[in-house]
């Protein structure tokens, strides 16, 4: 009688794509925050940023082929998360509210060193100036536009008010104050400039 053949040697599986830890992912991405605020985007380096994060440059490597695709992800996840839209009932509460978060974003101290830096380097890279548009303003514009859509509803604007007006308006004076000229804010600053945007737009 012939035998059965026995089972042959154990197969492999073939082995996927190695699991990248979150955790060092995350702290590769803070990495890069502090190494743009201490550095800028022109001097930064892998290396810079393997070191501030404790990991080796292979671990950067692997996730990222290029410090300009590693920030360009990192600058399109803030367009992924959006900003929140507020909900007041009121174009002066929900306008107010809408500095209170963006002071706080821009009064941070990583992006009000990061934010400039890149854009200086959107002028002369079209790749990073696309991802700065998505991520400080696309995300903007949509909340805005939430907000002036729901104050003509409220018969608070006129049919037709236009949002990228409205987001001159409310942003911008913000903007100029706290990174380009870097002053504080006074005492019922918000406060002013909210009833001016919306003084300016119901105008």
């Amino acid at each position: 009688m012939t035998e059965a053949p026995g089972p042959g040697p154990a197969r492999r599986a073939p082995a996927g794509a190695a699991v990248l830890r979150e955790d060092v992912t995350e702290a590769i991405r803070a990495a890069v925050f502090e190494e743009l605020a201490a550095v800028g985007f022109a001097r930064m380096s892998i290396e810079g940023i393997a070191r501030r994060a404790g990991v080796g440059k292979t671990a950067v490597y692997r996730r990222w082929k290029s410090k300009l695709s590693l920030v360009l992800d990192l600058v399109g996840a803030f367009a992924v998360q959006g900003m929140p839209a507020p909900a007041t009932g009121s174009l002066y509460g929900d306008v107010r509210a809408l500095l209170e978060v963006a002071s706080h974003a821009l009064r941070h101290p990583v992006a009000s060193q990061v934010i400039p830096d890149l854009l200086v380097e959107a002028a002369r890279q079209p790749e990073i100036a696309a991802a700065i548009r998505a991520a400080l303003l696309d995300g903007q514009q949509g909340v805005v536009a939430q907000v002036v859509r729901e104050a003509i509803g409220r018969g608070e604007l006129p049919e037709g008010a236009d949002p990228d007006r409205a987001l001159d308006l409310v942003v911008g004076p913000l903007y100029w104050r706290l990174v380009v000229v870097r002053g504080d804010l006074p005492q019922g600053y918000l406060d002013d400039l909210a009833r001016s945007a919306v003084a300016a737009l119901i105008a």
